[in-house]
């Protein structure tokens, strides 16, 4: 019961907050994506056209509002933990660009999957830190 009043309360403060929900898109039939390699009634996944490694995938939510966004980042996770689980890839980084000053270049809401594999650059620590060059690696 806490859980569920948590959310609701959750859903309530990020539908009046959340800053880019007054978009060109508002719902997913108006993204450029197509050919979902899953749907369901909260979201649908997508191969990302531009991957940054093998099995880059994106998780879009059918309505741009908290409760959809969340499932998409509960999918994501599960999926990733998965993938680790069945030693598809090593790790796996989950990021959401927000807004076009973090990189946003579709403004409606979408999670990527990124499965990460030893090797796949020289010197990892930092992860989603690299997003910003030279401020990657913390310990330097």
């Amino acid at each position: 019961i806490i859980l569920q009043c948590l959310n609701k309360f959750l859903t309530g403060i990020m539908n009046l907050h959340y800053p880019y929900r007054c978009t060109l898109m508002t719902t997913i039939e108006e993204t450029p994506w197509t050919d979902p390699v899953e749907e369901n009634p909260f979201f649908n996944v997508y191969r990302d056209k531009y991957a940054v490694t093998d099995g880059h995938t994106l998780y879009v939510p059918k309505k741009d509002e908290w409760y959809y966004i969340n499932k998409c980042l509960e999918a994501a996770y599960n999926q990733g933990s998965e993938w680790v689980e069945n030693e598809y890839c090593d790790a796996y980084n989950i990021g959401q660009n927000v807004g076009r000053a973090a990189g946003q270049t579709i403004m409606y809401p979408h999670i990527h999957l990124i499965p990460r594999r030893k090797g796949d650059m020289d010197d990892p620590r930092g992860g989603v830190r690299h997003v910003i060059p030279e401020k990657g690696n913390y310990t330097k």
